[in-house]
């Protein structure tokens, strides 16, 4: 009984090592994906001039959807809280989406795009981080197979990989609170923000001319 206890206790911590290198990587991602839609947004800029209503406009919603993320990741952590490894989370944001992580880090990157003041580069921000994630979201569902057999494949059969569906909301249960995940989600998620004093300080080296514009987004 004793070593059937030390298998399974051994196993954990083995599951625990393979997704936390799983969500490392998701980590790395975001880090790269950041450093390349600033790098792009050095030499870039909206066809929509900087003061004008248009440009504004999809700025502030750009700062709403960089709300919206932050705030979508928080709630997510909420309920996942370290319990990904040991059992299947379905409630809150998982009951709509597999993968509400991913999905609110996407939303973020389509308003750190519209902070250029352009809708296509709002749009594209948000597929290429939908996109890369992907790859991640792949390895870490042949984890959680593994690891959970039926009741994931039951919940694969349920809940949609990405795009939510709102029909399927239920509450459930966040299980043991562990602040230092919703902070470390937090610290995260507080790259998005400086997006907005880092955006301005683009648009006003642009217009001096310090920085070229070498292509122009609709």
């Amino acid at each position: 009984m004793l070593n059937e206890v030390k298998s399974e206790q051994a196993e954990q911590a083995q599951a625990r090592r393979a997704l936390g290198r799983y969500q490392h990587a998701r980590r790395m991602v975001l880090a790269a994906l950041v450093v390349v839609m600033f790098a792009a947004l050095l030499f870039g800029q909206s066809a929509f001039p900087p003061e004008s209503v248009p440009h504004e406009t999809i700025e502030m919603a750009g700062v709403l959807l960089i709300f919206l993320g932050i705030v979508g990741r928080l709630w997510s952590t909420l309920y996942i809280g370290g319990r990904k490894s040991s059992e299947v989370v379905t409630g809150g944001p998982y009951s709509i989406t597999r993968n509400p992580l991913y999905v609110f880090s996407s939303i973020a990157a389509a308003g750190v795009g519209a902070q250029m003041g352009s809708i296509t580069a709002a749009i594209g921000f948000a597929v290429i981080c939908a996109a890369a994630f992907h790859v991640v979201i792949l390895r870490e569902e042949t984890f959680l197979k593994e690891a959970f057999g039926t009741p994931f494949q039951a919940y694969m059969a349920r809940v949609p990989r990405f795009f939510p569906k709102l029909s399927l909301y239920q509450e459930g249960d966040t299980g043991g609170f562990k602040p230092r995940l919703l902070r470390t989600t937090l610290l995260d998620g507080l790259v998005f923000l400086v997006a907005m004093p880092f955006f301005e300080s683009i648009d006003a080296a642009q217009q001096s001319g310090i920085l070229p514009v070498l292509f122009r987004f609709p």
